[in-house]
Order: structure tokens, then sequence, then C-alpha cells
């Protein structure tokens, strides 16, 4: 279950210019364990899905989000430049698109939206909070930040971190 009043308070937070951010993975509620296999293991996915090919040997940003939440449009720029400026470099980028409203459950909105927020990467649908519950994801957004190895090395949570998370991507990106 969602943890209503810690969001509540993480929004409001967010809200005031600053955001939630764990220093690294460790300080955040997702496991240190955390799997790309996991998120490949999605059902429902729209912009194609993503196989252990496409992200092997790759940096993965994973954006866990819901199309309807103004902190994660807030990072959707951001992470259309990455997936632009990044791509040849070795960054794939996928979403999970967590609804938190009943408009949001709705693929034929969810597509939508997608493509007005410019969205082309893989977004799993993950209307069960399956993927939610497994990552233990507290709070939109949320990005985590997988090496060429596929370990997860960084979490960052809320909006305003475009600087953070583009440090942790050129870090990754320049690792062997």
């Amino acid at each position: 279950m969602i943890n209503r009043r810690r969001l509540l308070a993480a929004t409001a937070f967010a809200a005031l210019g600053a955001a939630v951010v764990p220093a690294s993975a460790e300080e955040s509620t997702v496991p240190k364990n955390a799997s790309l296999e996991t998120l490949l293991r999605a059902r429902t996915w729209l912009n194609a899905a993503p196989t252990h090919e496409t992200v092997t040997g790759k940096v993965v940003l994973v954006d866990i989000f819901t199309f309807d939440c103004y902190n994660c449009q807030n990072i959707t720029p951001n992470l259309r430049t990455l997936a632009h400026t990044k791509r040849d470099d070795g960054l794939v980028i996928l979403g999970i698109h967590s609804p938190e409203t009943p408009i949001e459950h709705d693929r034929h909105e969810v597509v939508q939206h997608l493509g007005t927020l410019g969205v082309t990467w893989p977004v799993a649908i993950d209307n069960d909070f399956a993927l939610w519950k497994a990552y233990g994801i507290e709070y939109w957004p949320t990005q985590m930040l997988f090496d060429r190895r596929g370990t997860l090395q960084k979490v960052v949570i809320g909006d305003s971190q475009d600087g953070l998370v583009d440090a942790a991507v050129d870090r990754l990106l320049r690792e062997a």
C-alpha cells in the first residue's frame, strides 16, 4: 500500500522547491539487490518491450512515474534530452507507469499522455503496482540508475534533480 502521509509530505516538500533525494540507493527503500530482470518480466509494455539484449552492457535509467503527476512531468524534458544525447553512448531509458488516480489506469489515456509528453522509450504498465512493490517504491517520481553490469547504483526521488541524474549517468557511462 502506498504510504499516503509520506507521499503528501514529500509532495509538499517538493512543491516548495526541495526534493527528497537519497544520496545513494542504500538510503532509499529500493532493495540493494534490485534487478532489471524484475522489470523485464513486466507483462504490458508501450513503445516496444525491452529485451535482455537491449539492456545488457548498457547504463539503464528506470523512471517510475504517473502521467498526471506534476513532479513527474517536470523531469520528462531532461529524460527526453538524455534519451537523444546519450543513447549512442550506451544509455537506455525505461519507464514504469504506476497510476495514482482512476483515469491513469486507462491504457488509452496513458498512450495519449505519453505522446503529449514526448515519451518514446519503453514504458511498463504497472496498474497492479507489482513493480512498485517489488522495487519498494514510495514516491513519484523515482529514478533508478543501473550500471552496465545491471547493478543498482543510485536512486533519485523527486524532481529538480536533473543535474544529479545527469552527473550519475555520465559517471556510469564512463565506467568500463
